[in-house]
């Protein structure tokens, strides 16, 4: 199932809301992430731990939930390695209002660096790129929720979901080990 669809969106929320857990989309699909560029072992498992200590204080989720959850891991592992760079963050639907989208992108991006930094907890010793996108990040959180829509904030918004993209995949590379010219990388994460 493709990460981005409305129905990937309400049926996670729908779990979650079954689940009595205050958690987003975003913030699933952002610790998710953030586990996976930061290192996790991909081995099918070793994930589920971190994970629901981040959103669940370490605790069991219902057997529904994490189907959904399984499946939305597997498609982040699969989108990263891409090499068609499908990866996306998954955030409010495009049809909603930039503002919502707006605030599942600053859900997204500190779960992103709480999955990232649970499991490097010296991110100070990264490249100085990834220090410089990991800055970047943390600015973005910081951005302004009071948006007008208008061409040129959707172009704006546009411009930050794609670097997060790219952060990601940098931290993916960097955390993982993958080379530039590693045509092999799909395969170390499955």
């Amino acid at each position: 199932m493709k990460c981005n669809t409305p129905l990937l969106l309400n049926k996670l929320q729908a779990a979650l809301d079954d689940a009595k857990i205050a958690v987003l989309p975003a913030e699933v699909h952002g610790v998710l992430t953030g586990l996976v560029c930061g290192g996790v072992p991909v081995d099918g498992k070793s994930w589920q731990k971190p994970f629901l200590e981040l959103v669940n204080d370490g605790e069991p989720v219902p057997d529904g939930l994490m189907q959904i959850v399984r499946e939305l891991y597997l498609d982040v592992v699969n989108s990263l390695v891409d090499p068609e760079m499908g990866f996306s963050p998954l955030l409010a639907d495009e049809d909603d209002p930039l503002v919502d989208r707006l605030e599942a992108f600053i859900n997204w991006v500190q779960s992103f660096l709480t999955g990232l930094a649970m499991m490097q907890p010296a991110l100070d010793k990264a490249s100085a790129d990834v220090q410089e996108l990991i800055q970047d990040l943390t600015d973005f959180t910081q951005v302004e929720l009071e948006v007008e829509e208008n061409d040129e904030n959707e172009e704006g918004f546009a411009a930050l979901v794609e670097h997060v993209r790219i952060a990601a995949w940098e931290c993916l590379r960097e955390f993982r080990g993958l080379g530039e010219d590693d045509e092999a990388a799909p395969k170390t994460l499955h």
